[in-house]
């Protein structure tokens, strides 16, 4: 009799083990479900930011020779790039920008809007592309449209960028955010000011651009030759990013170009860019970094 009552005396504690095991298990479960962003790490100091007007002026006759006009030289697009050097302290920045696949998963846990959006919506924004092109971009649910789940989110605001930071920060315990535009550039270019990724040569089989095709995203890291110089994928070509510059009038600066783009001076880390902070655009996603 003692031995059954000495076993009765610790069956609560065991249950509440069990229960406690089975709380820290879902949890911790909770916790995991998100999909990693690897990283990339960029040294402290000063780097070159911006163009000198020889930079300028091959991005200008990159364009021409793609396009057949000056518009971009007219407009003076390029003229906004004043260099300078500038010092930034050690950060790291996601290696690829956020997919479709990582999208996913934030938006099955919160709620959040998928991305997408109407035709009315659209046509509002003035954009050359007809809503047509914007179709296979939109999902009908919080899964992404099949076959694109490891292409870049796009379609995506600036709000809703920093919705889906704000939540991975608090699924991690860590802080994440949109780079600053320095911060985007440094990792881009590197420290000496190089007009691409990859150097001062324009080579269209290292980026996502109009110039090789095929016109739509593709997945992340499909061009590991047109690599930063600190290992960043992406950086030119493939969609616009989110940065956490302002540009005034509800406007924030965004970086690297698109697959819509040839030349390709506007893939250039230099470039300077803006838009409406609440535009769903088929050519602008993000990427963050990790405090």
């Amino acid at each position: 009799m003692r031995g059954w009552a000495h076993q009765e005396d610790f069956r609560p504690a065991a249950v509440l083990y069990a229960v406690v095991a089975s709380l820290v298990a879902s949890v911790y479960h909770a916790q995991a479900a998100f999909v990693a962003l690897e990283l990339v790490e960029v040294p402290a100091g000063v780097f070159i930011m911006g163009s000198d007007e020889t930079e300028r002026e091959t991005a200008y006759r990159l364009d021409k020779a793609a396009y057949g006009h000056s518009v971009t030289r007219e407009r003076g697009w390029y003229d906004r790039e004043p260099q300078r050097r500038v010092e930034l302290d050690t950060f790291s920045i996601s290696k690829t920008l956020v997919t479709n696949e990582a999208y996913s998963v934030f938006l099955k846990e919160t709620g959040h809007s998928p991305p997408s959006v109407t035709r009315k919506e659209w046509d509002g924004y003035g954009l050359i592309h007809a809503y047509p092109r914007a179709v296979p971009y939109i999902w009908k649910s919080p899964d992404p449209p099949a076959g694109r789940e490891t292409h870049p989110v796009v379609m995506v605001s600036y709000g809703d960028a920093m919705a889906y930071a704000q939540w991975l920060s608090g699924k991690t315990g860590e802080t994440w955010r949109l780079p600053s535009e320095a911060e985007w550039e440094k990792a881009a270019r590197g420290s000496d000011g190089a007009y691409f990724p990859w150097g001062n040569e324009y080579d269209p089989d290292l980026l996502n651009s109009h110039d090789a095709g095929p016109f739509a995203t593709v997945p992340v890291g499909s061009f590991p030759d047109g690599a930063s110089p600190y290992g960043m994928l992406d950086a030119a070509g493939q969609v616009f990013e989110w940065t956490s510059t302002p540009a005034g009038n509800s406007r924030h600066i965004v970086k690297g170009g698109s697959w819509d783009d040839k030349g390709c001076g506007v893939c250039r880390p230099a470039a300077h860019d803006s838009r409406l902070d609440t535009i769903k655009h088929i050519l602008v996603g993000f990427r963050l970094i990790r405090e």
